[in-house]
């Protein structure tokens, strides 16, 4: 019963209530590695489907179900000791919240139904609003309203791009299930102006929940607002969710031969979405909102490159494996500094290398990281992105693409080294502790390893997802 794998986080996030925070975070790190157990299961056969008419284990769906699950064990090893450490209120509803997020997040991956994949997205926003509540100040409740006021209405209008799906299916007199997979075997018989309108609509829609510009604006007041553990989840997880939505429906525009279309809308989006982020991050004067629109400029590279397709479909899913991997690292060596210096702004921050020396270690590599340089995974997706995108002649768009990411890493060059080395106005001692650091090594570690050995497994689930377009693993 491939169900029990979001069943389990939402029966335990609502059982978590009851419990005291002490055993909460036991029962959270409990959840994270069943839940990893049940994924691992999934991948090798060994859980089908109760309900296929509205679950399945579809390709896409598992390695983003992957990705998740093991950010969450890396999260919840983080949360077990960063709990302890602050002075946060309500634990019991923060181990909740995030455990009710992981189960909605993982029924997004295994949905196959467009409307409990649309109702699964929803549901994310009303389970993780209450993290970005959780310190209760006045700009944290600011970013909330924004959070689920902008994100509500985004979904709205995908739920609008799936009903004119519905009428794609009705003016082509199609009597078959509303499932992806059932809809992609009678594509050509889709009645493609509607169809065109629809995915216009979800490209709207869970693009606002995926952070693409300009329907990003939720996106860096929420990440700021959310603990570090949160804001993992929301930066590493969340936004892969959203993307699948998208993701699903491209294939469909695909294999009804319109392809082209969802493809050009799906570059220009990725192309102003890399942009704003670059703009905004230089001289961003918040380390976590610097995070917050690094996530912005990356969710414009996979859009750019599944719209482009072939070699730079496969870069695309390589860039949201190690994203997550590396984004989430950077968030939890975010909480240790805001741990240790009690502020997000960067001016008021100086000396990490000095005053925490192991943090800067994961801090520094996950810079690299994120900057698309080697020996990080990201520098892999990132050339294949470029080449792919020349093997189809879009010298423009390339042009663009290289400028957005030398923009980038130049904004965060300065941040990091102001941060790393300058001097500091704010320092509070609190000690680095292991559980506090090993996840960030750990999610480090694993994007170094992706690139040197990568096990057939992964290369053939991601094969899978992309073949169906005509995705290739080779230039």
């Amino acid at each position: 019963m491939i169900e029990f794998i979001f069943i389990l986080p939402l029966a335990t996030g609502l059982t978590a209530l009851a419990l005291p925070a002490t055993l909460g975070r036991i029962l959270l790190l409990l959840t994270a590695l069943l839940h990893i157990q049940l994924t691992v299961m999934s991948w090798l056969g060994k859980l089908t489907p109760t309900f296929p008419s509205y679950f399945s284990a579809s390709p896409e769906g598992l390695l983003i179900l992957m990705v998740t699950s093991f950010i969450f064990v890396c999260i919840s090893i983080y949360s077990f000791s960063y709990m302890k450490e602050t002075e946060m209120e309500n634990k019991p509803i923060f181990i909740c919240c995030m455990l009710l997020f992981l189960g909605t997040m993982s029924m997004v991956t295994l949905s196959d139904h467009p409307i409990v994949l649309w109702i699964a997205i929803e549901a994310t926003t009303l389970v993780s609003a209450p993290l970005i509540f959780i310190h209760r100040s006045k700009e944290a409740l600011e970013a909330t309203w924004k959070y689920v006021l902008i994100c509500s209405v985004g979904i709205a209008l995908a739920l609008l791009g799936y009903f004119f799906v519905t009428l794609a299916m009705d003016l082509g007199n199609i009597n078959a299930p509303m499932t992806f997979t059932s809809l992609n075997t009678v594509a050509l018989e889709l009645d493609p102006l509607w169809l065109k309108v629809g995915f216009i609509f979800v490209v709207i829609g869970f693009g606002t929940k995926m952070g693409l510009a300009p329907m990003h604006t939720w996106l860096p007041d929420a990440h700021s607002q959310a603990p570090s553990p949160a804001s993992a989840l929301l930066s590493g997880a969340l936004l892969n969710c959203a993307f699948l939505g998208i993701y699903k429906t491209h294939v469909l525009m695909s294999v009804a031969g319109l392809g082209d279309f969802s493809g050009n809308i799906l570059i220009g989006f990725g192309l102003v979405s890399m942009l704003v982020g670059a703009i905004f991050i230089i001289g961003q004067p918040d380390y976590k909102r610097m995070l917050a629109y690094s996530s912005i400029k990356n969710m414009g590279i996979i859009a750019f490159g599944v719209g482009i397709g072939g070699f730079a479909l496969y870069g695309a899913f390589l860039h949201i494996i190690h994203h997550s991997l590396l984004k989430s690292s950077l968030f939890l060596s975010a909480g240790n500094i805001l741990l240790g210096f009690g502020t997000k702004q960067v001016q008021r921050i100086g000396g990490i290398i000095r005053h925490l020396p192991k943090t800067f270690v994961s801090f520094f590599a996950g810079f690299i990281g994120i900057s698309g340089l080697p020996p990080f995974g990201m520098f892999i997706s990132e050339v294949i992105i470029i080449f792919g995108a020349f093997q189809k002649h879009r010298y423009i768009c390339v042009a663009l693409f290289l400028l957005a990411l030398t923009l980038v890493g130049a904004g965060i060059c300065r941040i990091f080294m102001s941060m790393s080395y300058g001097e500091a106005t704010d320092r509070l001692q609190i000690e680095e502790k292991a559980l506090r650091l090993l996840p960030s090594y750990a999610l480090l570690f694993a994007s170094v390893a992706l690139c040197v050995w990568m096990p057939d497994i992964v290369y053939t689930i991601i094969l899978d997802s992309i073949k169906i377009i005509g995705g290739t693993t080779h230039g």
